[in-house]
């Protein structure tokens, strides 16, 4: 049986089917205040300021941002986390990356292979379609970061 591909939040990035082919993530902008959201809104505008009466459209971010600050995750986080206590930890890296345009920093995690060494404050990097977890019957799916010019991960 053949896995299912899901995003781990349904809206929150692109999948494999669009149209152009690039892995995005969405956002929404206010209409009536120009606001962007990440994560994506779909009941009304946060902006304490504005003015109301506009619509939230879904906005494709930029694939690639510049580090704004990095960091590595070399411990299981206490509760309320939940994860397998049998399971090894598996360190991985984490960057807040900053998308110019939008004046946002969306924090993710880095692509297999990225190491800490790799980074550093203002490196340009892109976005690229990651795996969390995967079961018997799905693939689930999210977005990670990879500095530019990495073109596969290393082990």
């Amino acid at each position: 049986m053949a896995r299912t591909r899901r995003p781990v939040v349904e809206g929150w990035f692109t999948d494999d089917t669009v149209p152009d082919g690039e892995f995005r993530l969405l956002a929404t902008r206010c209409s009536a205040c120009a606001a962007v959201f990440f994560p994506p809104v779909d009941d009304s505008c946060r902006n304490p300021e504005c003015a109301g009466g506009g619509t939230l459209d879904v906005l494709p971010l930029p694939p690639r941002g510049r580090v704004w600050s990095y960091t590595d995750a070399r411990y299981r986080p206490p509760a309320p986390y939940v994860s397998d206590p049998d399971a090894p930890w598996e360190p991985h890296v984490l960057l807040a990356v900053e998308l110019g345009a939008e004046g946002m920093v969306v924090l993710g995690q880095a692509a297999p292979g990225v190491r800490t060494a790799d980074l550093a404050v203002g490196k340009e990097v892109e976005l690229v379609p990651g795996v969390l977890y995967e079961d018997a019957e799905h693939t689930w799916t999210t977005w990670r970061w990879r500095p530019v010019g990495t073109t596969e991960d290393r082990a």
